[in-house]
């Protein structure tokens, strides 16, 4: 192996760091790109979860207003 110079040295680390950098930034826009993506997923099915809530309370009602009529027939 031969002898390098700091100078030389200080360049390969200074290349090395840049890789990483380069790496970790590309990392992290698939990570920010991910995670775009599953908020919006997360209010989709937030948006469906609140609708289903809405169409279980409507459907509560009417079996309390079925039970209420039954109720006076029976009464």
């Amino acid at each position: 192996m031969e002898n390098q110079t700091s100078l030389e040295l200080l360049g390969d680390k200074v290349t090395q760091i840049l890789q990483k950098y380069h790496e970790l930034k590309g990392e992290n826009e698939v990570m920010r790109n991910e995670l775009t993506t599953l908020k919006a997923e997360c209010e989709i099915k937030t948006q469906e979860i609140t609708k289903l809530a809405d169409e279980n309370a409507m459907k509560d009602l009417e079996i309390e207003e079925i039970v209420s009529k039954i109720e006076s027939i029976l009464g």
